[in-house]
C-alpha cells in the first residue's frame, strides 16, 4: 500500500516537472515564404495595407488644376439593375440632369445593365447618399469597386 502511495506521487511529481520543462519561454515562428509577397501585394493595391495611415477629420479641399486623377479602392451606390439598356440610359441621364456633380457609370454585366453613381473613399459615406437615393430609387446598394479620386 506504502509503495502504490509512493509511486502515484512519484508519477504526479514527474508529470509536473516535464510540463514545467515544456514551458520555457520559448516560441519557435515558421513562416511561409509566400507571407511576404502577399503582405507586398496587400499593401500596394490597399487591402488591409499594414502600415496605418494618418486620418483627418477636416474637410478637404484639393487644387484640381495640380492634382492628378487617380483610380483607388472604393465604394459606388447602384440604383438601377435591369436588362434594357435604354432604361438604364434613361436613369443614367435622369440621375446626371438632377445631380451633376456626381458621376454615373453604366455597366453592362450579362445579362443586366447596372447604372452605379459617386466615387466614393469610405463606404459611410456611400451608405449615407445610399439612404438618401432610397426614397427616389428602388434597390439601392453599395459595391466596392476601383472609383477615380483626386490626389
Amino acid at each position: 500500500m506504502k509503495y502504490k502511495g509512493f509511486i502515484v506521487s512519484c508519477l504526479i511529481l514527474f508529470a509536473l516537472v516535464s510540463v514545467s520543462k515544456a514551458q520555457e519561454n520559448k516560441v519557435n515562428v515558421e513562416k511561409d515564404s509566400l507571407i511576404g509577397l502577399l503582405q507586398e501585394y496587400r499593401s500596394f493595391y490597399a487591402i488591409n495595407p499594414s502600415a496605418n495611415k494618418a486620418v483627418s477629420l477636416e474637410p478637404k479641399t484639393i487644387d484640381k488644376s495640380r492634382a492628378t486623377r487617380v483610380k483607388v479602392r472604393g465604394f459606388r451606390v447602384q440604383i438601377f439593375s435591369g436588362s434594357s439598356r435604354r432604361e438604364a440610359e434613361n436613369v443614367q441621364r435622369g440621375f446626371q440632369s438632377q445631380n451633376s456633380e456626381i458621376n454615373a457609370y453604366l455597366d453592362y454585366v450579362e445579362p443586366n445593365y447596372r447604372v452605379k453613381v459617386g466615387d466614393f473613399t469610405s463606404r459611410s459615406a456611400a451608405t449615407e447618399y445610399m439612404r438618401k437615393l432610397r426614397g427616389t430609387y428602388r434597390n439601392v446598394f453599395v459595391f466596392v469597386e476601383d472609383v477615380w479620386t483626386w490626389q
